[in-house]
């Protein structure tokens, strides 16, 4: 319907991967520009790279490679993994294991409707992991979060995830429980640039609330956008110069600089953070520092960008 009937310029919105990939072919077919503020499959990343497809967001396996390579780098021997079985589950845990070389004790994949855990907490628990790193996004990962705080196992284990995992919608949610838990981010609501501090407080006083990692992303894609129209001074009918608008990115990102790779997915940092209290009180993500800079995704060197 908006391809056909209402004829749109452009398309965003999809969160899961699955979706995406499906969605993607009658979309790239019509010569239709997707720009995605959340999913981004390996598999447009890599060999299905696409000049109607690009990446407001990050490559599926970032966020976790960041994570593999703090828990390497923090001394963690064992670590359990748990994540939904669909593509974007699958991308998380290969790229956890792309930088984390230590022992994994168990790698267990759930349904994306699942919501008690208490079989993998059993799991878990006899496994003895001292670490456990979770890609379970929105209701999945407030469900086990609780179940894994109640279950006393948080005193043994160290918990770990992306920055969904642990995103201020997910902290409201659960609340102090969250306390210590580390996650990985493209963003955060406390990053020290003007764009990113303009945004945290008009967000603020809109909504009452502190911008999660996905309104970031969302807002960064309508930024990009807006900024190829203007561009292309509305021409849109000329998809060559509305792609090269795209590419070159000119717009404030909430993250600071930002830039494309040849694939359509941003080369950008990456950050660790943690769930701690504030000084107003309030249960928040806190910055502790960089884990990649400039980093790319693995897939970019089989990208063989068509023509549009």
């Amino acid at each position: 319907r908006l391809i056909k009937r209402d004829k749109v310029d452009f398309m965003t919105g999809i969160v899961f991967s699955n979706v995406m990939l499906a969605v993607g072919a009658p979309t790239f077919q019509s010569k239709t520009f997707y720009v995605s503020a959340n999913a981004g499959p390996s598999q447009y990343a890599g060999e299905q790279c696409n000049p109607y497809f690009f990446s407001a967001s990050y490559q599926n396996d970032n966020l976790h490679e960041a994570v593999g390579k703090t828990v390497a780098d923090k001394g963690f021997k064992r670590v359990a993994l748990l994540a939904p079985n669909y593509p974007a589950g699958k991308d998380a845990l290969a790229g956890f294991k792309r930088f984390y070389k230590g022992e994994i004790a168990l790698e267990s994949y759930t349904p994306l409707n699942q919501l008690d855990y208490g079989a993998e907490i059993a799991k878990m628990r006899a496994a003895k992991p001292d670490a456990v790193y979770i890609f379970l996004p929105g209701g999945l990962g407030i469900n086990f979060i609780k179940q894994f705080v109640g279950s006393g196992l948080s005193k043994d284990m160290t918990l770990f995830g992306p920055g969904f995992s642990a995103d201020e919608d997910v902290i409201r949610a659960v609340g102090a429980p969250m306390l210590g838990m580390f996650n990985s981010s493209l963003w955060a609501h406390d990053l020290d640039n003007a764009a990113n501090k303009r945004f945290v407080a008009d967000f603020q006083k809109e909504y009452g609330r502190l911008p999660t990692l996905y309104a970031a992303q969302g807002y960064d894609a309508a930024r990009l956008i807006d900024g190829a129209v203007r561009d292309v001074k509305g021409r849109l009918d000329d998809k060559a110069a509305v792609r090269k608008a795209l590419e070159a990115a000119r717009f404030e990102s909430v993250r600071g600089p930002f830039r494309f790779n040849t694939n359509h997915f941003p080369i950008q940092d990456y950050y660790l953070r943690v769930v701690t209290q504030d000084a107003q009180g309030r249960v928040t993500n806190r910055t502790l520092g960089t884990v990649f800079r400039n980093h790319a995704d693995a897939y970019v060197g089989a990208c063989k960008m068509p023509a549009a």
